[in-house]
């Protein structure tokens, strides 16, 4: 099954959240809506020790440079609309439950919405690059290229 480049896990920074020692961990529940006890359950912590300045505790700092990444990676199939990222974030999803990928985040899903989430890009980078195919295949026969939905029938 194809899979992202290798390189592909850190994508823009179209969020601004920050990377190293730039990284502003108060952005990440900001943007999601998040509160402190949502912070202290995804990141495996007690609630009293969620903070984001200095002393923030790693688990909570590595957590929430996970999810920047992933949200990064939505925004980067949004084209870095990042009005479009948030939406999508907190938007129920059939394809997940009928759960918000937000929520799915609060409830401790972390994992398998990050798996999901690269799945479908994966997915989404194996129909272009079988458009792109297709569409180099098609230049001087004449042949129009086959809808994207068509083209990833041809790689089966």
């Amino acid at each position: 099954m194809p899979t992202l480049g290798l390189f592909d896990s850190v994508p823009n920074d179209y969020l601004q959240f920050g990377r190293g020692a730039s990284f502003d961990p108060k952005r990440v529940p900001k943007v999601l809506g998040l509160n402190k006890e949502d912070v202290s359950r995804l990141a495996s912590v007690s609630v009293k020790t969620v903070r984001y300045d200095d002393a923030i505790p790693e688990q909570v700092r590595e957590r929430l440079e996970e999810i920047a990444n992933t949200i990064n990676i939505v925004a980067e199939a949004f084209g870095g609309d990042t009005d479009k990222t948030v939406a999508w974030f907190r938007a129920r999803n059939a394809m997940l439950g009928d759960v918000s990928p937000r929520d799915m985040i609060r409830l401790g899903r972390y994992e398998r919405l990050r798996t999901f989430i690269i799945d479908a890009m994966s997915d989404r980078v194996a129909a272009q690059r079988q458009m792109d195919i297709t569409i180099g295949q098609n230049q001087g026969t004449g042949e129009s290229p086959a809808p994207p939905e068509e083209a990833a029938h041809f790689s089966h």
